[in-house]
């Protein structure tokens, strides 16, 4: 075991010298093992070495889990952070899974750690069995091929996973060899989680029957990693328009394409977006026949508060909220933080250079009642050359998706539409060869 898994570490270059390793520890055999393995390559390889220990208070003992890897990392020099989550009260409010409330529970700690660079490195403790109930487990939930790939020896650079390949033989054999004490966390034998009656019901019998089974799953998961990662880069997602991190704008076009490219953009949107957890195979298929048949402004509502909407050549998804802002704010030169929208600034100027600004206006032309706010019945806006139409209707015109036609500042005088944000100016307050000062407006939306 130790020379295939320090091989491993070397080639996947997963510890550079002079890094800080945190292994994650919960007392059992897995955890125990690797952190007493990881202690005893530091020297060689160069970097330095913690623990974190997570109590998620699942039953009433279970703090003396954490205790047994504080005491364990006391006697051996070790430093040891202990953290204790109420798991069962965050599933309660968050209204998921207790399994997938102390997930996220530890892997909350866990970015911590990274983001504020107490550590570079995050060790995990997930052996050739794990990955082989990742696999089932994956694919029982009805994932595709992304999902058979099962675990990475290395996540985002930072996660990383020694033991990824070592069997549970083998790592009974180094915790016997060594005489590294361990303890059995109770939870494991309930069969209430979906991977513990993979563990403790299913691969038993498959097992029993072909000895094998475990590499051969990891074995086909790496086929499946390797077909993923190729067609993975025929995604192409140049032509997204990504707003911020919560919201998203794809051409209808993509829509056209095969499924399996299809699926894939998909997916890789809402990982950038926040929001790919809890949307499944059905969701995507709900979201193409929007894209394809729904008509303009039809929305969906997806998982974790997400909606999908259908945006003339777009199909937006987001999960962020645009309310309306119902204040009103009398014109001035200067910046003005709009609520919900952004920041307006105007500027007196005598040049008249158009690419300057989002907007020049001719500030002869501006009433003095003039005030910034959002769109309300009865706004009138007059379009360049003339013509006057109900703002609504210009809105259209310019394809305004509806979810933002509340949130947009406008420069008003009464129902008069002198200015829509970012979009147009109307013909009363435009400059022309008598103009001699003007307002330069930059608009910024969030």
């Amino acid at each position: 075991m130790l020379e295939s898994v320090l091989q491993i570490i070397k080639s996947q270059n997963m510890i550079q010298q002079g890094e800080k390793v945190a292994v994650a520890c919960s007392g059992g055999m897995d955890s125990m093992c690797l952190l007493h393995y990881l202690n005893s390559i530091k020297d060689q390889i160069g970097f330095s070495l913690c623990a974190i220990t997570v109590d998620h208070q699942l039953r009433d003992n279970s703090s003396e889990d954490s205790q047994f890897v504080v005491n364990y990392c006391k006697a051996n020099d070790i430093t040891v952070y202990k953290y204790s989550v109420n798991a069962k009260q965050l599933a309660e409010d968050k209204k998921i899974s207790t399994e997938l409330a102390a997930r996220e529970a530890r892997y909350g700690i866990f970015n911590a750690f990274l983001r504020k660079n107490i550590a570079q490195k995050i060790a995990l403790a997930h052996h050739q069995g794990d990955q082989a109930e990742t696999i089932l487990l994956n694919l029982f939930r009805g994932a595709g091929i992304t999902g058979a790939r099962g675990m990475e020896l290395v996540r985002d650079g930072q996660y990383i996973r020694p033991l990824l390949k070592t069997s549970k033989m083998d790592i009974k054999l180094y915790l016997a060899e060594y005489d590294i004490p361990y303890v059995t966390d109770q939870t494991n034998l309930s069969n209430e989680y979906s991977r513990n009656y993979i563990r403790n019901m299913i691969m038993p019998l498959i097992r029993n029957r072909w000895k094998n089974v475990d590499s051969n799953i990891c074995a086909f998961g790496e086929l499946a990693r390797q077909d993923d990662e190729y067609i993975e880069k025929l995604v192409d997602d140049q032509s997204v328009i990504y707003q911020d991190e919560s919201t998203a704008r794809i051409p209808l076009y993509y829509f056209s394409q095969d499924d399996v490219i299809l699926n894939r953009l998909m997916r890789k949107v809402l990982k950038k977006i926040g929001c790919l957890i809890d949307v499944e195979k059905k969701h995507l298929r709900i979201i193409k026949g929007l894209a394809l048949e729904g008509v303009n402004g039809n929305k969906i509502n997806l998982p974790n508060k997400l909606v999908a909407i259908k945006e003339y050549n777009y199909l937006t998804i987001t999960n962020k909220e645009l309310a309306k802002n119902k204040e009103e704010y009398p014109f001035i030169r200067g910046r003005i933080d709009f609520k919900n929208y952004g920041v307006i600034e105007a500027f007196l100027t005598r040049k008249l250079q158009l690419d300057q600004y989002t907007h020049l206006i001719d500030y002869q032309k501006l009433p003095k009642d003039a005030v910034w706010r959002t769109r309300k019945d009865k706004d009138m806006f007059t379009k360049f050359g003339g013509g006057t139409k109900s703002l609504n209707e210009f809105l259209i015109d310019k394809k305004v998706p509806v979810r933002y036609r509340d949130i947009i500042p406008v420069l008003a005088s009464g129902n008069e539409i002198l200015v829509v944000a970012g979009v147009e100016i109307s013909d009363r307050v435009k400059i022309d060869e008598n103009t001699k000062t003007a307002i330069g407006i930059n608009c910024t939306q969030f």
